[in-house]
């Protein structure tokens, strides 16, 4: 079940706006990804924000791909990112490109041109950049400033049709060079790159930024909120600055508001594009949705859930302040759910054999299990007892310390869903490891069939084990944290990252996980929550088991 928060700011600002005059069948909201990589978990509050909105006021939803930079944008992105919404729940109404309003955005360039509020630079990216200065110090007109209309309609459509190399000049937009608001002087509108667009190709050589294209295409599309991340609250004057310009003031058409909201971020991860990336070269990770990094895709393959996901994000609410969200609270809430839906199975890490000297050697029981505790329609089934077992090496001591439970020489345990052990002896390798260890248990303490005198004795732990005899090897990949560092938003991130925080091991599960299957939950019991997945290996594709979360809260050792 997905938990519903309370009512927000920005659903508060609709709700003026309707009684205000605006009709509700005029809201319409969109979710405007770029598609140069993979959605991350920041983009989760984004598109549950507009869907959820959308489904409030059932009003449409576009999704409409930025891509005003062909550099890096393919179709691998667009698809992925269409599969991620759709895992999260939500459908759009129109599948949009702002590449669809190229000629439109063309035509109001020149409109700007025209109105002499836009002119063409010849100055390169960098003269550009030193010109603007910074808020405390006043810019510097360019020199190319004054030129006039006709020259200006000249030039920028000389850039249209490829006469100009890549930086040889830019349009710009003619505001304000004293203004303390850097995106208000003279932004960049278009810039020339010779590259082939996904979709149209070498039609266009010349390229409109972000800023020119996120409120007009706004505008178009008759979008009535438009929901931005924090950053972009210094850019809603530019926004609004293009639509004076080009907006027509009459009661057929929408004029857009944008309306700024706190990105997430999540500590001891990344969601840069860049940074990905630099993985991905390096062989730190393998990919975008490699499980270590908080793709939607990663934290698919991770195990995590669209309902923990959601409740994740509805939890921590849509606001104005941004903040650092510790990352055992997302954990908290993959656990939440995860104990609802995962079957409980036995499998052992790393093993250490017990013989149970008192039991037959040909003898073989097959233990009742409850599947899920939490649900008694997951139901049961038949786990196999037999003499020896593995049991996890951890699990033993051979002196027995302060607050250590489990097994130790001279003390009883019970076996989960089995028997009361006890420990008498071990037996040592030459190099004077353990090898074996040697136990009794009790035939009137199987599990399910105490009398009173078992009622009355008492084990301070119950281990999980697996049967010699019958184990099934399966493929595991166990996860740690990717970074140390908590806050890692800084240009030496690198220097921060885990070497260890992917382990593959093969584990010793119960038979039942021979039915296993691709997209299966399951809790390993006393371990973790673990995740079907599957890798390729010589061309066939093997299915693995990728660790979602520890039982316990691993975070602990960092302090949070």
């Amino acid at each position: 079940m997905v938990i519903k928060s309370h009512i927000h700011f920005i659903e508060k600002i609709i709700e003026e706006d309707i009684k205000n005059g605006l009709p509700i069948k005029k809201i319409k909201f969109r979710f405007p990804p770029e598609p140069n990589g993979f959605l991350h978990i920041g983009h989760i509050k984004a598109i549950c924000l507009n869907f959820e909105l959308g489904i409030k006021y059932k009003s449409p939803i576009n999704l409409r791909f930025d891509d005003t930079n062909p550099i890096g944008e393919n179709r691998t992105f667009i698809e992925s990112i269409k599969k991620d919404i759709l895992f999260l729940g939500f459908h759009w109404d129109q599948e949009s490109y702002a590449s669809d309003y190229f000629p439109q955005l063309y035509k109001w360039a020149i409109k700007l041109i025209k109105k002499n509020k836009a002119y063409v630079d010849d100055q390169s990216q960098n003269i550009i950049q030193f010109q603007r200065k910074n808020p405390f110090e006043i810019g510097i007109n360019s020199d190319y400033r004054n030129r006039s209309i006709e020259e200006n309609l000249f030039l920028f459509e000389k850039m249209k049709n490829g006469s100009f190399k890549e930086g040889a000049c830019v349009l710009r937009a003619k505001i304000n060079m004293s203004s303390s608001n850097m995106n208000m002087r003279d932004p960049i509108m278009y810039r020339i790159l010779q590259k082939k667009h996904h979709r149209t190709g070498y039609k266009w050589c010349i390229y409109p930024t972000y800023d020119w294209t996120h409120g007009l295409c706004d505008y178009i599309e008759q979008i009535s909120h438009s929901l931005c991340s924090l950053e972009f609250e210094n850019r809603r004057p530019l926004y609004n600055w293009y639509l004076d310009h080009i907006y027509i003031d009459n009661n057929d058409q929408i004029r857009p508001k944008q309306i700024e909201f706190s990105r997430l971020n999540l500590s001891h991860t990344i969601t840069s594009k860049r940074k990905i990336q630099y993985l991905i070269k390096k062989g730190i990770i393998q990919s975008w949705d490699d499980p270590r990094i908080f793709t939607i895709s990663g934290l698919r393959r991770k195990g995590y859930t669209s309902i923990a996901l959601k409740n994740f994000i509805h939890k921590i609410g849509i606001t104005k302040r941004n903040n650092i969200i510790d990352i055992s609270f997302l954990e908290f809430w993959i656990r939440k759910h995860l104990n609802k839906i995962a079957t409980r199975v036995m499998v052992v890490l790393h093993p250490i054999k017990l013989i149970i000297d008192n039991y037959l050697n040909t003898r073989t029981e097959w233990m009742e299990a409850e599947n899920n505790p939490e649900d008694s329609n997951f139901g049961n089934r038949k786990i196999p007892f037999s003499k020896y077992i593995y049991i996890e090496e951890n699990d033993f001591l051979e002196k027995e310390k302060k607050n250590f439970f489990r097994l130790c020489l001279g003390k009883e345990v019970r076996l989960k869903n089995a028997y009361i052990i006890k420990a008498n002896y071990i037996r040592k390798n030459s190099e004077g490891k353990i090898k074996e260890i040697h136990c009794t248990y009790d035939p009137k303490s199987k599990s399910g069939k105490r009398n009173k005198t078992q009622e009355k004795r008492r084990v301070k732990s119950t281990l999980h084990w697996v049967s010699i005899k019958h184990f099934f090897p399966i493929k595991i990949n166990l996860y740690n944290s990717l970074f140390f560092k908590k806050n890692t938003d800084d240009i030496n991130f690198d220097k921060h990252i885990n070497p260890t925080s992917k382990n593959q091991i093969i584990g010793y599960a119960e038979p039942y996980l021979k039915e296993a299957k691709k997209g299966d939950h399951f809790q390993f019991q006393r371990i973790g929550y673990f995740y079907v997945d599957s890798e390729m290996i010589h061309n066939k594709e093997k299915i693995v088991f990728n660790q979602t979360v520890s039982i316990k809260n691993q975070w602990e050792k960092y302090n949070l």
